[in-house]
Parts: structure tokens; sequence; C-alpha cells
């Protein structure tokens, strides 16, 4: 399965940036990425491993839960 970089900005609107077949890579990218300063503060940048891009798009789009509080 392929590394697909994302940019994901606000009102979960998704720009595919790059596919990787490593992981190395496609961090080494995001990292570069993140680096240079984004057009948009709000736009964050993204590494999802999935199927295809569909998947991916769905797994960037999913609200995640905050896990239980307790003893940390």
């Amino acid at each position: 399965m392929p590394y697909y970089v994302y940019a994901v900005k606000p009102f979960a609107q998704l720009e595919r940036l790059a596919e990787f077949a490593v992981f190395k890579d496609a961090s080494t990218h995001a990292k570069v990425l993140r680096q240079a300063p984004p057009a948009d503060a709000a736009t964050r940048i993204k590494v999802m491993f999935a199927d295809n891009p569909l998947a991916a798009e769905d797994l960037l789009l999913q609200v995640r839960q905050a896990g239980p509080s307790g003893d940390e």
C-alpha cells in the first residue's frame, strides 16, 4: 500500500500532494513541506497509509475520539 501526502485545509478541503511507496520518503517530503511557510496558517501536512487515494481521504476526514483521561 502506498503512502499519500496531503495538505489538509479548513472546512475539510484536501489536496493530494504526493504518493510514495516507502514511508521514509513520504515522511521526508512531508517534513520539507512543513518547513516552508504555508500560504494559509491553518493548512496542515499529513501522511496517510491507505490502499488508494479515496481510502486515504476517508481516513483523513474521520473524527477521532480522544482517549480516556486518567493518570498520565
